[in-house]
């Protein structure tokens, strides 16, 4: 069972992302924040992880870049989520290591979607 990660500080939208992961056969895990994130990828480093664009603490930039540097970081894929629909704010993900990209809000079938589109469904 592949094992994705929902980073993103809003409650709400991690357990939505896991009831969808959850129904799609993914194992899930959450994480409020990048720091919280990456202390635990360093104990087990998902597959896929789903990454906000606005954290607290840690920008998604900085997560990006310190995630691809640990061991095994260049593992995951890495979809980002946000909901600004600007070209260089996708572009910078992209360049710091994201894989992919979908808007939010986002339904089981745009998730679902983006996931067969770089093989992880």
């Amino acid at each position: 069972m592949k094992h994705c990660m929902i980073v993103d500080d809003s409650r709400v939208i991690r357990r939505v992302a896991s009831r969808i992961l959850e129904d799609l056969s993914f194992e899930t895990s959450e994480a409020e924040s990048g720091q919280m994130a990456l202390e635990a990828c360093r104990h087990r480093m998902p597959d896929v992880i789903l990454l906000d664009s606005h954290m607290p603490s840690m920008s998604y930039l900085e997560f990006l870049r310190t995630l691809r540097r640990q061991a095994n970081g260049a593992h995951p894929v890495v979809v980002f989520c946000t909901t600004e629909n600007d070209v260089g704010h996708i572009n910078d993900a992209l360049g710091a290591g994201a894989n992919e990209y979908i808007m939010k809000p986002f339904d089981r079938e745009s998730l679902q979607s983006k996931l067969a589109e770089i093989g992880m469904a």
